[in-house]
Order: structure tokens, then C-alpha cells, then sequence
């Protein structure tokens, strides 16, 4: 089993994005056969999010695929809260807006959970936390694999690379809750401006005023844990309040993504673009700033592997300092305790 990876550095031009990309893919070795249908794996950003990668590219993948004789097509997942990808209609919609189109990439576009949501299935986990996961119908439909990253910040996960492009990336709707479930927002009121923001984006109506003249109000009864009202507060209003030790979501992360990652290892490749390095994801639509100057691309053969040394690119310090509160260094921990790694 392959534990390498290949970099390949690059400036802050395309021409030279480009180039680095074409020689990561160059260098790596190929799992598939001719015939094999290949999903991609990516993240073609938030309706009004501007740091999510080019669509250029996915095109650059997909002609390399194309080139080894493979079958590609494009995929992402549903997710939990309003916005421009809730629903499969929506989220390729907002894939057009972004130039992510058949016509322009040469391979068509999925959603991997179904238009409804619906196209799930349970695979084995075996971990602490979940004895299954429940995931895109893909991992039993397709040959093979490519997770293309964007390696960026992340509010909850301190950074999102690979392995959360696995985990979040492939889970069903009700996976991402249940990877979210213990976390909810706490108002602090000194800040609080009264305007409505969280109210507006919430996905399941937790956030309400009780009064015109009242604080915000979350009902964790109906809250889902998917914190956009936290992302989204103008004033920097909310927290993150974890019910229980903030390092169980670090480890929910990982084991969906190394039950998922059990299921395609021996068909996969994977590359993270250390390129735009921002402090939040691509789900966060607005303001989103820079946060180290562009590294290039890391390709390899495990996701955890990929992660560390895109951590090593940027420097710890990079995620430390925007998200010093967040425990994300247990990913990595976790990752080995598990066989992740491996």
C-alpha cells in the first residue's frame, strides 16, 4: 500500500496552478482500467461563496481521466441547512452558476445522494461512536474514485481536506446530522443586534423571537447542529456550545470517513489544492479571507496522509491561529488509533 505523497509547488497564477496540478497527475500511479467509471469528488462551492475552486480544475482531472480511458463524471452531496445545495435541484443549479457544467467539464454532473436525498446506503463502521454510516449509494454503484480538496479553514473542524471531503462529502443527510448532533448555538447577548440573520438561515426553524423586542431564542429540540446560524451572525453573536467533549465531533468526522475510505481505498487517488487557503469553507457564502499564500498540490493515496502533509505545507500555525479553539489535531490522533492511517 502506497503511504507517499507528491507535491508539487505552485505560484498564485493559473498557468502555474496548472502546471503543478498536470505534474501531481502525472506522477501518480493509477488504480483504474480502462472502461472503469471514475466519480469525482468535489465541492462546487455555496450559492455566493467566491473562494471555491475553479471549474477549470475538475477539467483539468477529467481530461486526464478521460486520457487513462475511464468513464467520469462529477458528484456532491446534499446538505443540512438553507442555502443554495439543500435540495438536488438547488445544489446543481448553484453548480451551473459556478461553471460547473457538462458541457464545460466533458463528463456529466451528480448528485451522489439522489435529486430526493434518498440514494443512501449503510456501510459497516465499527467505531466507538457509529457501528454504520450511512452514505452515498455510489461506493457500491462505480470502479472508482477521485477526491479532488480544497484545503482550507473550517468553524468546527479546525480545516477541511480530504478527510472531511470523505466524510461530510459523501454522508446522507442524515449522517451529516448525526455527525453534527451534539453541537448547538449559545446567543451572547452584549453582541446580539437583533437582526434576524440566524432566524432567516435556519434550516429547521430552532431559531425564532419569542417578541419583537426579545433576544433570538434556539429550540435544540428542533436544532440540527449544522451551525449556520454560527457562521452567518454579522456580529460574531454566537458560539458553539459542544453537549459533549468538542473532540467527539473531530472523531464522528473520521470514522465516516475511514468506513467510506474502507469501502474505495483500493480504487482511489486523492489531491488537495493548497490554493485560496481561506479561513472558512466553501460553504460560507460572503466574506471569506485568505488566510496563507497559495502552496500547490498534494496528491496521494490516503486521505489522513494528504491531510498531515497539507498541514505541513501551510503550517500549523495557519489553523491554530483562526481557529484556536477548535481540537483538530485529535483527527490525526484519532485517524491512527483507528487504522486510518494504514
Amino acid at each position: 500500500m502506497h503511504s507517499d505523497t507528491i507535491f508539487h509547488a505552485s505560484d498564485d497564477t493559473i498557468e502555474q496552478h496548472l502546471i503543478a496540478l498536470r505534474s501531481v497527475l502525472a506522477q501518480l500511479d493509477v488504480p483504474y482500467r480502462s472502461g472503469d467509471s471514475v466519480a469525482v469528488k468535489l465541492h462546487w462551492g455555496e450559492r455566493g461563496n467566491t473562494s471555491f475552486l475553479a471549474p477549470y480544475f475538475a477539467r483539468e482531472i477529467i481530461a486526464w481521466l478521460l486520457e487513462q480511458g475511464t468513464k467520469p463524471f462529477i458528484f456532491d452531496t446534499t446538505v443540512l441547512y438553507s442555502g443554495g445545495r439543500r435540495t438536488g435541484k438547488d445544489s446543481l443549479e448553484t453548480a451551473r452558476s459556478h461553471g460547473y457544467t457538462e458541457e464545460y467539464l466533458g463528463c456529466p454532473v451528480v448528485i451522489g445522494d439522489g435529486m430526493d436525498g434518498r440514494d443512501v446506503i449503510d456501510i459497516d463502521a465499527h467505531f466507538s461512536h457509529f457501528d454504520t454510516v450511512q452514505v452515498t449509494s455510489l461506493v457500491e454503484k462505480v470502479a472508482g474514485f477521485f477526491i479532488f480538496s480544497h484545503f482550507k479553514g473550517h468553524l468546527e473542524a479546525g480545516f477541511g481536506g480530504a478527510i472531511k471531503n470523505i466524510s461530510m462529502g459523501f454522508a446522507s443527510r442524515a449522517q451529516k446530522q448525526r455527525m453534527h448532533a451534539d453541537a448547538h448555538p449559545v446567543l451572547k447577548e452584549e453582541r446580539c443586534t437583533r437582526c434576524g440573520i440566524c432566524t432567516d438561515i435556519c434550516p429547521t426553524g430552532a431559531a425564532s423571537f419569542p417578541g419583537s423586542d426579545d433576544y433570538p431564542t434556539y429550540d435544540l429540540d428542533l436544532c440540527i447542529g449544522c451551525a449556520q446560524c454560527i457562521a452567518m451572525c454579522p456580529e460574531g453573536a454566537l458560539r458553539i456550545f459542544w453537549d459533549t467533549d468538542s473532540t467527539v465531533f473531530q472523531e464522528k468526522l473520521v470514522e465516516t470517513a475511514a468506513a467510506v475510505w474502507k469501502r474505495i481505498k483500493e480504487k482511489s487517488l486523492l489531491v488537495n489544492a493548497l490554493v485560496r487557503i481561506t479561513a472558512e469553507c466553501d460553504c460560507w457564502p460572503g466574506a471569506n479571507p485568505v488566510i496563507a499564500d497559495d502552496r500547490g498540490f498534494i496528491g496521494g493515496y490516503n486521505p489522513v496522509e494528504v491531510d498531515r502533509e497539507s498541514i505541513i505545507r501551510i503550517g500549523a500555525d495557519t489553523i491554530v491561529n483562526v481557529h484556536p479553539a477548535v481540537p483538530w489535531q485529535r483527527q490525526f490522533a484519532y485517524a491512527h488509533e483507528i487504522g486510518f492511517d494504514r
